[in-house]
């Protein structure tokens, strides 16, 4: 969970996705658990209610997670992809590498920790492989510590 000063750096994209998120979460998502708290409650007691236990802690958990997108959003830093130099590695930045002991190339999109998704290889820049590929050119390679051991990727493009 972040901080509740830190700075959250976001894509346009990334800030998109919060803010879609906290929309569905106060309008639908609100609507929908209080709806399951109605019909809980008219199963009768509640102290041996699963259906309104459960149905609580689910509005526990979508008040909690408003309250963390709201302090993300109030703390974004938005990357603008004007600002991005294709130069060098950067968050906000795609870039394609070479794995040198496999010999596969692979596209990594640089991203801040809040929109991280290594399936979809959108990766944080406080990762070990994000973090030691920001501030490479074109060329040069990077030595990462994973932790499934050391990997070296050379840099063969950088892009918007």
């Amino acid at each position: 969970m972040a901080t509740a000063n830190k700075e959250i750096i976001l894509t346009a994209e990334g800030l998109s996705k919060l803010e879609a998120e906290l929309e569905y979460l106060k309008t639908e998502k609100r609507k929908e658990v209080a709806e399951k708290i109605k019909q809980a409650r008219a199963f009768g007691d509640l102290s041996e209610n699963s259906e309104y236990d459960e149905a609580k802690n689910e509005q526990g958990h979508v008040e909690v997670r408003i309250v963390q997108i709201e302090n993300m959003l109030k703390n974004a830093k938005l990357i603008d992809e004007d600002d991005i130099d294709a130069n060098v590695v950067s968050i906000g930045a795609k870039v394609k590498v070479l794995d040198t002991e496999f010999k596969e190339e692979v596209e990594y999109f640089i991203v801040g920790s809040t929109e991280a998704e290594p399936a979809a290889h959108k990766i944080s820049d406080e990762s070990p492989v994000g973090h030691g590929l920001l501030g490479k050119k074109v060329g040069e390679t990077a030595k990462i510590t994973t932790p499934g051991g050391i990997v070296k990727f050379k840099v063969l493009e950088i892009h918007k």
